[in-house]
């Protein structure tokens, strides 16, 4: 696990952007002051870390390229980032049930997300829980069971400590940007409580989101090839597109490619994704 720790340092890249400067705020939602970037002007899409992680060094570079299209929402999640922690339990339940609340707040009807990891559940979650506020969804190397994740990767997860980030990127920018600060251990305390109860989808209630979906895996990213399958069986996948119609989700799975460098094949990734949301109904 210190060697993932160690890899999410690629991640922190920093760099100028060519954007201008975002609109931010937080927004009052459901308890949560929940803080948010907007770039780019366009139809809406919403983005959503991964665990542990922020709007920066989770998405960085994605949002300049997608914003050349569309209007950005990236947020930090409870916890995390800029979003001072508060006393509930941490579920991508309630954080899909925020993701529904921030855009009423904001007062967008209907937008596409995008969610990494954990954040792919929660994008997950919230086209369950709150169909009407959610047009296309591309879930980036996620389970909506935990047992989708190959045996070692639990392993791993289950040995979560504050002790294993000491001195990392995930630490460095939890204390540089929380309201919060010394609160770090606790954070991944509580984290660690989310990982290990599992927060399991509905197979039924997957499989009857209207939403298409675009699933984006690793063939080395710690998902279990057969997880990948049964997801996309789950919304219409495994036809033979030449004899019948296909369905409106997709599937793809990049090569020689890893959970954390999944991130890193951005230019190979966001044209996929472009071309799925501007896909006709």
């Amino acid at each position: 696990m210190r060697t993932i720790v160690l890899l999410l340092m690629t991640l922190v890249t920093g760099g100028v952007s060519a954007q201008p400067e975002p609109t931010t705020g937080y927004a009052p939602v459901n308890g949560l002051n929940m803080y948010y970037e907007i770039r780019g002007s366009g139809e809406p899409v919403v983005l959503l870390h991964g665990a542990f992680m922020t709007i920066t060094n989770n998405w960085s570079g994605w949002i300049d390229e997608l914003a050349k299209a569309r209007k950005v929402i990236a947020i930090e999640m409870q916890g995390h980032g800029r979003t001072a922690d508060i006393a509930r339990d941490m579920t991508c339940e309630s954080f899909a049930d925020d993701v529904a609340a921030l855009l009423e707040y904001l007062e967008i009807p209907r937008a596409d997300l995008i969610g990494y990891s954990m954040g792919g559940t929660v994008a997950m979650q919230c086209a369950i829980r709150h169909p009407e506020k959610v047009r296309r969804v591309v879930v980036i190397s996620s389970t909506f069971r935990r047992d989708g994740v190959t045996e070692e990767g639990l392993d791993a997860l289950a040995n979560l400590s504050p002790e294993l980030f000491s001195g990392s990127p995930i630490e460095v920018e939890y204390k540089r940007l929380s309201p919060t600060p010394d609160e770090f251990p606790r954070f991944v305390t509580r984290m660690r409580s989310l990982i290990s109860t599992g927060n399991d989808l509905d197979a039924d209630k997957l499989k009857g989101t209207a939403a298409p979906m675009l699933f984006i895996f690793g063939d080395a990213d710690g998902i279990r090839l057969e997880h990948v399958a049964e997801m996309f069986r789950l919304k219409g996948g495994g036809v033979h597109g030449d004899l019948r119609p296909r369905s409106a989700s997709r599937l793809a799975i990049l090569p020689d490619t890893t959970h954390v460098t999944l991130m890193q094949r951005m230019p190979v990734i966001v044209p996929m994704v472009n071309d799925f949301l501007d896909a006709e109904p």
